[in-house]
Protein backbone atom coordinates (compact mmCIF):
# COMPACT_ATOMS: atom_id res chain seq x y z
CA UNK A 1 0.00 0.00 0.00
CA UNK A 2 0.99 3.10 -1.06
CA UNK A 3 1.49 5.56 1.99
CA UNK A 4 3.51 9.10 3.53
CA UNK A 5 4.20 10.93 6.64
CA UNK A 6 1.96 13.12 8.03
CA UNK A 7 4.32 16.02 10.07
CA UNK A 8 1.78 17.20 12.40
CA UNK A 9 2.77 19.62 14.58
CA UNK A 10 0.65 20.25 17.57
CA UNK A 11 0.71 23.53 18.88
CA UNK A 12 -1.73 24.65 21.42
CA UNK A 13 -5.11 24.06 23.09
CA UNK A 14 -7.68 27.06 24.56
CA UNK A 15 -10.99 27.10 26.53
CA UNK A 16 -10.84 23.04 27.47
CA UNK A 17 -12.80 21.24 29.27
CA UNK A 18 -12.27 21.77 33.07
CA UNK A 19 -12.09 18.16 34.51
CA UNK A 20 -9.87 18.48 37.76
CA UNK A 21 -12.00 19.14 40.71
CA UNK A 22 -9.16 20.37 42.88
CA UNK A 23 -5.48 20.73 41.34
CA UNK A 24 -4.75 22.40 38.31
CA UNK A 25 -5.07 20.76 34.87
CA UNK A 26 -1.57 19.16 33.06
CA UNK A 27 -2.31 18.89 29.72
CA UNK A 28 -0.71 16.14 27.27
CA UNK A 29 -1.76 14.83 24.28
CA UNK A 30 -1.39 11.38 22.31
CA UNK A 31 -1.82 11.25 18.09
CA UNK A 32 -2.25 8.23 16.42
CA UNK A 33 -3.91 6.66 13.36
CA UNK A 34 -7.02 5.93 14.39
CA UNK A 35 -7.75 1.81 14.31
CA UNK A 36 -3.63 1.39 14.69
CA UNK A 37 -2.72 2.05 18.54
CA UNK A 38 0.67 1.01 17.38
CA UNK A 39 1.07 4.27 16.04
CA UNK A 40 0.50 6.55 18.87
CA UNK A 41 2.72 9.00 19.87
CA UNK A 42 2.83 11.06 22.87
CA UNK A 43 3.93 15.24 23.68
CA UNK A 44 5.22 15.82 26.43
CA UNK A 45 2.93 17.48 29.38
CA UNK A 46 2.53 21.13 29.62
CA UNK A 47 2.66 21.80 33.63
CA UNK A 48 1.96 25.48 33.15
CA UNK A 49 -0.67 26.22 30.97
CA UNK A 50 -4.01 24.86 32.94
CA UNK A 51 -6.63 24.86 30.51
CA UNK A 52 -4.72 26.46 27.29
CA UNK A 53 -1.84 24.37 27.06
CA UNK A 54 1.04 25.02 24.57
CA UNK A 55 3.60 22.25 23.72
CA UNK A 56 4.54 23.09 19.54
CA UNK A 57 5.86 19.96 19.64
CA UNK A 58 6.00 17.24 16.41
CA UNK A 59 5.04 13.89 15.64
CA UNK A 60 5.24 11.93 12.70
CA UNK A 61 2.27 9.62 11.91
CA UNK A 62 2.68 7.14 8.41
CA UNK A 63 -0.97 7.54 6.97
CA UNK A 64 -2.48 5.70 3.42
CA UNK A 65 -1.32 7.88 0.36
CA UNK A 66 -4.86 8.05 -0.52
CA UNK A 67 -7.45 9.88 1.17
CA UNK A 68 -10.57 7.04 0.28
CA UNK A 69 -12.66 6.38 3.16
CA UNK A 70 -13.06 7.69 6.53
CA UNK A 71 -10.15 7.25 8.35
CA UNK A 72 -8.86 9.59 10.68
CA UNK A 73 -6.14 10.55 12.80
CA UNK A 74 -7.06 11.17 16.54
CA UNK A 75 -5.58 13.45 19.03
CA UNK A 76 -6.32 12.84 22.42
CA UNK A 77 -6.04 15.47 25.00
CA UNK A 78 -5.44 14.29 28.14
CA UNK A 79 -4.59 15.81 31.56
CA UNK A 80 -1.91 13.89 34.83
CA UNK A 81 -3.53 14.40 38.12
CA UNK A 82 -1.53 13.55 41.37
CA UNK A 83 -3.96 11.08 42.71
CA UNK A 84 -5.54 8.60 40.48
CA UNK A 85 -5.15 7.94 37.19
CA UNK A 86 -5.17 10.77 34.14
CA UNK A 87 -7.91 12.22 32.95
CA UNK A 88 -9.48 12.81 29.58
CA UNK A 89 -9.87 16.07 28.83
CA UNK A 90 -11.61 15.89 24.29
CA UNK A 91 -10.56 14.41 21.54
CA UNK A 92 -10.37 16.08 17.77
CA UNK A 93 -10.58 14.02 14.95
CA UNK A 94 -8.58 15.00 11.86
CA UNK A 95 -10.55 13.38 8.98
CA UNK A 96 -7.43 11.86 6.02
CA UNK A 97 -9.46 12.68 3.39
CA UNK A 98 -9.60 16.94 4.03
CA UNK A 99 -5.82 16.01 5.21
CA UNK A 100 -4.84 14.28 1.79
CA UNK A 101 -7.18 16.58 -0.56
CA UNK A 102 -5.46 18.25 -3.58
CA UNK A 103 -2.23 17.57 -1.71
CA UNK A 104 -0.05 15.37 -5.22
CA UNK A 105 2.31 12.92 -5.18
CA UNK A 106 5.01 15.01 -3.41
CA UNK A 107 6.29 16.48 -0.18
CA UNK A 108 3.62 19.89 0.91
CA UNK A 109 4.14 23.15 2.59
CA UNK A 110 3.35 23.51 6.08
CA UNK A 111 -0.21 24.67 6.67
CA UNK A 112 -1.77 26.10 9.79
CA UNK A 113 -5.54 24.92 11.38
CA UNK A 114 -7.52 25.06 14.44
CA UNK A 115 -10.36 22.43 15.11
CA UNK A 116 -12.51 22.04 18.08
CA UNK A 117 -12.47 19.63 21.10
CA UNK A 118 -15.21 17.48 21.74
CA UNK A 119 -15.49 15.46 25.11
CA UNK A 120 -14.91 11.76 24.05
CA UNK A 121 -17.91 10.05 22.79
CA UNK A 122 -19.91 13.41 22.33
CA UNK A 123 -20.97 15.91 20.10
CA UNK A 124 -20.27 18.60 22.83
CA UNK A 125 -17.39 21.21 21.86
CA UNK A 126 -14.97 22.55 24.51
CA UNK A 127 -12.32 24.32 23.13
CA UNK A 128 -10.25 24.93 20.53
CA UNK A 129 -6.82 22.68 19.32
CA UNK A 130 -4.24 24.76 17.08
CA UNK A 131 -2.43 22.62 14.61
CA UNK A 132 0.38 22.71 11.81
CA UNK A 133 0.68 20.03 9.54
CA UNK A 134 2.53 19.01 6.18
CA UNK A 135 3.19 16.06 4.02
CA UNK A 136 6.00 13.80 2.72
CA UNK A 137 6.14 12.29 -0.67
CA UNK A 138 4.47 9.58 -1.72
CA UNK A 139 6.12 6.09 -1.34
CA UNK A 140 5.11 4.01 -4.07
CA UNK A 141 3.94 0.28 -3.56
CA UNK A 142 7.39 -1.69 -4.79
CA UNK A 143 9.31 0.70 -2.49
CA UNK A 144 8.79 -1.72 0.63
CA UNK A 145 10.01 -4.76 -1.34
CA UNK A 146 12.84 -2.53 -2.69
CA UNK A 147 14.06 -0.73 0.41
CA UNK A 148 17.00 -2.85 0.78
CA UNK A 149 17.89 -2.79 -2.71
CA UNK A 150 17.60 -0.38 -5.87
CA UNK A 151 17.07 2.96 -5.84
CA UNK A 152 13.14 3.75 -4.62
CA UNK A 153 10.21 4.85 -7.27
CA UNK A 154 8.60 7.97 -6.27
CA UNK A 155 8.00 11.42 -6.07
CA UNK A 156 11.21 13.72 -4.63
CA UNK A 157 14.20 13.06 -4.41
CA UNK A 158 15.48 9.26 -3.81
CA UNK A 159 18.61 9.87 -2.66
CA UNK A 160 17.49 11.91 0.10
CA UNK A 161 17.61 10.76 3.61
CA UNK A 162 13.70 11.64 3.82
CA UNK A 163 13.13 9.40 1.31
CA UNK A 164 14.98 7.10 3.25
CA UNK A 165 12.74 7.44 6.09
CA UNK A 166 9.83 6.96 3.80
CA UNK A 167 10.73 3.90 2.91
CA UNK A 168 11.59 2.46 6.18
CA UNK A 169 8.23 3.85 7.23
CA UNK A 170 6.40 2.35 4.17
CA UNK A 171 7.78 -1.59 5.05
CA UNK A 172 6.87 -0.98 8.99
CA UNK A 173 3.30 -0.24 7.44
CA UNK A 174 2.89 -2.43 4.88
CA UNK A 175 3.53 -4.93 7.87
CA UNK A 176 1.06 -3.59 10.17
CA UNK A 177 -2.40 -4.42 10.20
CA UNK A 178 -4.51 -2.19 7.96
CA UNK A 179 -5.89 0.46 9.66
CA UNK A 180 -9.50 0.31 10.90
CA UNK A 181 -12.17 3.81 8.97
CA UNK A 182 -14.28 5.34 11.69
CA UNK A 183 -17.23 5.73 10.92
CA UNK A 184 -18.54 9.61 9.46
CA UNK A 185 -18.23 11.63 12.67
CA UNK A 186 -21.58 12.96 14.66
CA UNK A 187 -20.15 16.52 13.76
CA UNK A 188 -18.88 18.59 11.47
CA UNK A 189 -15.50 19.18 10.93
CA UNK A 190 -13.94 21.89 9.52
CA UNK A 191 -11.36 21.47 6.64
CA UNK A 192 -7.82 21.36 6.85
CA UNK A 193 -6.50 24.98 6.45
CA UNK A 194 -9.23 26.99 7.45
CA UNK A 195 -9.02 30.01 9.55
CA UNK A 196 -9.91 29.60 13.01
CA UNK A 197 -11.69 33.26 13.06
CA UNK A 198 -13.96 32.13 9.84
CA UNK A 199 -14.32 28.34 11.41
CA UNK A 200 -15.80 29.75 15.27
CA UNK A 201 -18.06 32.00 13.02
CA UNK A 202 -19.16 28.36 12.34
CA UNK A 203 -20.12 27.30 15.37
Amino acid sequence: MACRTLELTLVSARDLRAVNLVSKMEVYAVAYLAGDPRSRQRVATDHAGGRDPTWNQTVHITVPASGAGSGAVRVLLRTERALGSDRDVGEVLLPLPDVLAGAGDGPTEAAAACFPVRRVGSSKRHGVLNVSYKLGGVVCPDLVTRAEGAPPVQAGDPSSPMMAYLAAAAKAYAAARPPQCLPPTPYPVAPMGTACASMRSKW
